[in-house]
């Protein structure tokens, strides 16, 4: 399909049984980059019965997978990460051509993923263990088993392409469940390639299917693959708008949903802070990959005695790392993040820096970065995410005015604290409502072997390590009395 990154026009086929399914020619659709207006890919999209055939796949896989070994899944683990090193130069080509992202994001997403895959191996065996409980019966003997939950259906996004589908399908093979993906359609063939590159490593047949599907029926096979009876279970990772058409539908079909959303990350900078580096950590993070990551830094608030030297600090920083920005993965996602700038324009707001401008003419692809002062009121800016790459940013008074401005939104994803007092960063971290409180450091973070989930409208449940192995696992209660 693609090697070392020489990009051609290639078709993404549906993937079953550890084999690539014949290409239906009249179900193709482009996947068209949007720095070069090209069509780049085509990809099979899926039926209702493709949809269904991948869940029958993967049920039957889960019979004996449900039985393999610890050493087994670590060692197809292990495997697959030499191969996503091996291979990185064509995995950034891929994630490139697709998403559009620049080389800092296409390498951070292979190291990341990689980073996550050999943390979940390795912790495999720790995280298996069940218990045996006291009874109160002297005749009679219990065992607590952990168990794979079953099949998985796995929604990952296209903004963290490789770490986000990366994440979920390990934890899933580690635990034991089988799982069905449905690929993103905006970077089916960086999914794809993760795919063919756990075959080689050793997954058997049927442990991992994948379908992509176009936007137009998406929902009808979304819907299928949601209900089907092999289906125990849905992690999603998206926007909250998706998220909750997600959690209506499972709710239906009485589903459980590992969901991670949208956010609108504050970091709040203290009279304390080292306001150089702030500055710097909170322009990367508005700016990374244009702004397109769900932990990307959305508002920016800081104390009023030292707001004027950082607004300097700040728009240095936007200017010197403006570079980092790149451009949006489409067409639609750049015109939301225009139109949220032109309405914060038209209700009266300043800015900064920046504006409600491109910086690629008539392409229309590259936003120029921007911070916007004080939003508030009806403005489209003030809790909804943008994913572009600008700032909303704020001054106050007290450490109790920048946490009541912080926990003024819907969403509770990440967040982050600058200020040299640890104590101070603890106290008021822990009034936060966000799932992740980064303490000077950029919002855009994550560990493998700390839990990464949102509260309020960010979704439900945790990933990585032993929280992780948690939702992709259940306990089974097995008594015996003896004579």
């Amino acid at each position: 399909m693609t090697t070392n990154g020489h990009l051609a026009v290639s078709n993404i086929p549906l993937w079953r049984d550890n084999q690539p399914l014949p290409i239906d020619h009249a179900r193709l659709q482009p996947v068209t980059s949007s720095t070069t207006g090209k069509n780049v890919f085509q990809y099979h999209s899926a039926t209702v019965d493709d949809a269904e055939e991948a869940c029958h796949s993967a049920r039957a896989a889960f019979k004996t997978w449900k039985h393999s070994t610890v050493a087994q899944r670590r060692q197809i683990l292990n495997k697959w990460a030499d191969i996503l090193v091996r291979d990185a130069e064509r995995f950034r080509g891929l994630q490139n051509v697709e998403t559009s992202a620049g080389p800092l994001w296409t390498q951070n997403n292979i190291d990341v993923t990689v980073g996550y895959v050999r943390e979940i191996a390795a912790e495999i065996g720790l995280n298996s263990a069940g218990t045996i409980p006291a009874i109160d019966r002297p005749d009679t003997t219990a065992f607590v088993f952990r168990e794979p939950v079953g099949t998985i259906l796995i929604i990952p996004p296209w903004n963290g392409a490789m770490v986000l589908a990366g994440r979920a399908m390990a934890m899933a093979i580690a635990t034991g469940c089988t799982t069905v993906m449905k690929a993103s359609e905006l970077c089916p063939a960086t999914h794809h390639a993760m795919v063919e590159a756990l075959a080689e490593a050793g997954l058997p047949a049927g442990v991992l299917n994948k379908v992509q599907v176009a936007r137009a029926d998406a929902a009808q096979v979304t819907e299928a693959l949601i209900a089907h009876p092999a289906i125990r279970k849905v992690d999603f990772i998206g926007s909250a708008a998706v998220g909750r058409i997600i959690g209506a539908t499972a709710a239906k079909h009485l589903k459980p949903v590992l969901m991670e959303l949208g956010g609108k990350s504050p970091a709040i900078v203290l009279d304390d802070a080292d306001l150089e580096q702030a500055a710097d950590l909170c322009a990367k993070g508005a700016l990374i990959h244009h702004g397109q990551i769900c932990f990307s830094t959305e508002r920016i608030i800081v104390h009023e005695k030292v707001a004027s030297r950082f607004k300097e600090l700040l728009v240095k920083a936007i200017d010197d790392n403006a570079q980092v920005a790149g451009s949006a993965v489409s067409h639609g996602i750049a015109a939301h993040a225009h139109e949220v700038l032109e309405d914060a324009q038209a209700n009266g707001l300043e800015f900064l820096t920046g504006g409600p401008e491109f910086l690629d003419g008539d392409n229309r692809i590259s936003l120029k970065p921007s911070i916007i002062m004080e939003p508030k009121g009806d403005a489209r800016i003030v809790d909804e995410e943008t994913f572009g790459p600008s700032a909303s940013l704020y001054v106050v008074a007290s450490d109790q005015a920048a946490i009541d401005r912080a926990n003024d939104s819907s969403y509770g994803l990440n967040s982050a604290i600058h200020t040299t007092d640890l104590a101070r960063g603890l106290r008021m971290g822990r009034e936060l409502e966000y799932g992740q409180v980064h303490i000077n450091n950029m919002t855009i973070l994550t560990f493998p072997r700390g839990p990464q989930g949102g509260v309020k409208g960010s979704g439900w449940g945790r990933e990585n390590s032993r929280w992780g192995f948690d939702q992709f696992t259940q306990e089974k209660f097995i008594t015996w009395r003896g004579k």
